[in-house]
């Protein structure tokens, strides 16, 4: 048997299931805070993946994995690396190890879902459209754990007959997996279906890697001590926890279940100092509160369009301005530190406002105050820089920055300031930003 060389251990785990558009940064580190031992992110699709650019965000501390439309895909930070496991949607061997090895040194341990059985999923022969191609299954299984790093694991559903369900088991484990987790249900059953806790302790009889038992939720999990009592009754190693620990994160607690209110203003202030979408935030808070969607809280939570506002509904409205401050002045920290590198700039910018994004290679723009705006490598700063078409022009036609040979630079007329800013939207949200570390003056 192949086992990796860097070992996450399995055994005796309580672990956060990887639900998605629950298993974000904010929910993993509350989970952590209340128990759970190893956190699973939210699918994330191998196309998507390899289309991201690792950035070091040093404002929030985190790692971002960002898309070509500059979306946060994937974030996580230091203090979950340990426990972190990074789930994947494939269906290709060899995309799936370009992905491991992309985000290999930011978690602890990789994992392919064979097993969600929604479309989104499956129509591209992701989840458990794979449970029927046991070949597949393999080369990708095999691949993974040869060519990455870290333990691989994959998390399947269970076949229609016990029989064939234990034959691909005994099949996954010759690739050399650190751990299999299996969700107690068919394909074509949902939540109200009972769960099998006999199937999940027929596999962990068979196999001699650990099973990670998921699926009990409502039926079995409805407190901490109902873990393992599920645990024992499926003989599995781990157990893993989705809907109850999307309930009330809580679960996890020994101690027992903390009230929910506590509970939600915790994962707000996480969903704040990590910058998460404001509607992500809100989804998650909807999952907890659940029947109580139509109280006050509820109705202001439904009606909230911002984390701001999120924030003001639960009473965290003077945290959420003292938060942003900071990370305002750690911006213009990093700021000022960036600009003493690159060197100050030969024009007056006295009295202009400076602002900071950080992304791999450098570059300047300069919108001074007579109207001009250029942009340049650093060490092209000098008069011979070649004009080329203005930027609103080709930038709404285009969406893409053209280089010509190593000189880079566009001058535009005097600009309203309002149009200024529509310029610079578009650059945040285009090309331009996703290869250079841009310092923005206007004013």
């Amino acid at each position: 048997m192949i086992v990796n060389s860097v070992s996450l251990c399995y055994h005796n785990k309580l672990i956060l299931a990887p639900v998605v558009r629950v298993g974000t940064l904010p929910m993993r580190l509350l989970a952590l805070d209340y128990g759970a031992d190893i956190v699973y992110c939210e699918e994330l699709i191998d196309l998507k993946m390899l289309q991201c650019k690792r950035v070091v965000n040093e404002v929030l501390k985190t790692v971002d994995f960002v898309a070509p439309d500059d979306r946060v895909i994937f974030r996580t930070c230091e203090r979950e690396q340990s426990r972190v496991v990074f789930q994947m949607g494939t269906s290709d061997a060899e995309r799936a190890l370009a992905v491991a090895r992309l985000v290999e040194n930011d978690v602890a341990g990789i994992d392919v879902n064979m097993g969600c059985p929604k479309e989104y999923s499956t129509k591209g022969g992701m989840g458990a459209a794979l449970l029927s191609d046991p070949d597949k299954i393999e080369k990708i299984l095999s691949t993974l754990v040869k060519g990455t790093r870290r333990p691989v694991t994959c998390k399947i559903c269970i076949l229609p007959s016990l029989e064939d369900t234990l034959s691909l088991v005994k099949r996954i484990e010759r690739t050399g997996i650190a751990a299999i987790t299996v969700h107690g249900r068919k394909r074509e059953e949902r939540p109200q279906h009972p769960v099998s806790c006999e199937v999940i302790k027929a596999i962990a009889e068979t196999l001699s890697i650990p099973v990670i038992a998921n699926g009990g939720s409502h039926e079995h999990i409805q407190q901490h001590l109902d873990i393992e009592e599920f645990r024992q009754a499926t003989a599995a190693s781990s157990v893993m926890v989705a809907r109850a620990a999307m309930w009330n994160p809580s679960i996890f607690l020994k101690e027992g279940l903390r009230p929910l209110e506590e509970v939600m203003q915790k994962y707000i202030r996480y969903a704040v100092q990590y910058d998460n979408h404001y509607t992500n935030t809100k989804y998650c808070l909807c999952q907890m509160l659940r029947e109580q969607l139509e109280s006050p809280q509820g109705r202001l939570l439904h009606a909230a369009q911002s984390s701001q506002e999120i924030c003001d509904a639960f009473g965290l409205g003077a945290f959420y301005e003292e938060t942003t401050q900071k990370m305002d002045a750690r911006r213009a920290e990093l700021l000022a530190k960036t600009a003493e590198k690159v060197g100050e700039p030969v024009e007056d910018t006295s009295g202009v406002i400076k602002m900071a994004v950080k992304f791999d290679s450098l570059a300047c723009i300069w919108i001074l105050k007579t109207g001009t705006l250029l942009v340049a490598e650093e060490n092209l700063l000098d008069k011979g820089l070649t004009k080329f078409l203005r930027t609103w022009c080709w930038g709404m036609k285009h969406r893409s920055w053209p280089t010509l040979g190593k000189h880079l630079v566009t001058e535009l007329q005097l600009l309203p300031l309002k149009l200024y800013c529509i310029l610079i939207s578009s650059f945040v949200g285009g090309a331009l930003m996703r290869e250079t570390n841009l310092l923005i003056y206007w004013k």
